[in-house]
């Protein structure tokens, strides 16, 4: 982690990326709280943090709603960000500040396209972000979860995908069996780079947590290689190894903005709007809430309840007794 002139803050940053490292939080959630952290110092002015109180989290949360404004979720992020922090870390009372000025939550319904602006965009993109947006939409992915897939995620044999998604919760959704040929062709076109990399005397795949440490040989093991791999490999600057690292967020990104521009789409798209399309066109083809909620890997069917508001959508189907089947 970045070091501050607070030796005392460097050291409880550290602390809290070893505590959440050793939770297997996911790096996002790492570096947020992190960052929250040193925004949480700069806010106190490098105040000691053996002095810090429940009251100085109060300020802070209050600034963040009335004079920063922020929205309500980014407000959530930060109070969970210290509470962890100050149970884990500083191992101080958090209290429980149910008198904070809580941001104001938006009414915010999800941008959803049709199937022919889909087609639209895709008709933009080539390979192999093509292949990417369609593993969005079809099967209801998050940018991160489609990126970090492995060949290991994919059993073709029952036509299943297994996606790790937020929270390290796994879930199952049915692979397409309109890209099945283009997934296939990209099965091969990572065993031809596997074999070169393996020929090249590169060091595998980069790794979750701690699995290299358990398993030694699993970086260079087939079934761990990206599904998505970097073009490049990269090198390590602490060990000097080559490994080769995902797709980036980034470039997926930028090659749908581009997309959707020649599109000349009236909505504002994103990587999240195919997401939100799958959950939408599944409502309006009568899906049962419950079963989007799973594919969505939702922990609470409120949160999936917002695509309700999409379309004028009906009951998956009235009730009958088996024996009218």
């Amino acid at each position: 982690m970045e070091k501050s002139d607070s030796p005392e803050w460097d050291k409880i940053i550290d602390n809290l990326a070893a505590e959440i490292t050793t939770r297997h939080y996911s790096r996002k959630t790492l570096k947020a709280y992190a960052d929250w952290g040193r925004k949480f110092q700069g806010f106190l002015h490098n105040k000691p943090p053996d002095e810090l109180s429940a009251t100085d989290v109060k300020a802070y949360i209050t600034h963040l709603a009335v004079k920063c404004k922020v929205s309500a979720s980014t407000q959530n992020q930060a109070f969970n960000a210290l509470l962890f922090l100050y149970r884990h870390i500083l191992k101080k009372d958090f209290g429980e500040h149910k008198d904070i000025p809580r941001a104001k939550k938006s009414s915010y319904i999800p941008v959803v396209l049709s199937k022919r602006e889909i087609d639209a965009v895709l008709k933009h993109l080539s390979y192999p972000y093509d292949l990417a947006v369609k593993l969005l939409y079809g099967c209801g992915l998050r940018l991160f979860e489609c990126v970090t897939l492995r060949v290991k995620n994919f059993n073709f044999d029952a036509e299943i995908l297994t996606v790790h998604g937020k929270g390290g919760k796994d879930r199952s959704v049915p692979i397409p069996q309109t890209i099945m040929p283009a997934l296939t062709a990209q099965f091969e076109a990572i065993k031809r780079l596997h074999d070169e990399d393996l020929a090249a005397g590169y060091s595998g795949v980069f790794l979750d947590d701690q699995l290299e440490k358990k398993y030694p040989r699993a970086a260079k093991e087939f079934i761990h290689q990206w599904f998505f791999p970097q073009q490049s490999l990269t090198v390590v600057e602490e060990t000097k190894e080559h490994r080769r690292y995902h797709l980036h967020e980034r470039h997926v990104q930028e090659a749908l903005w581009e997309a959707v521009r020649r599109a000349k789409l009236t909505k504002r798209v994103t990587s999240h709007t195919f997401r939100h399309s799958f959950a939408t066109h599944l409502l309006q083809a009568n899906y049962d809430i419950r079963t989007i909620q799973e594919l969505l890997g939702h922990s609470d069917v409120r949160t999936t309840m917002i695509y309700t508001h999409c379309v004028p959508s009906r009951t998956l189907k009235e009730m009958k007794s088996p024996l009218d089947f």
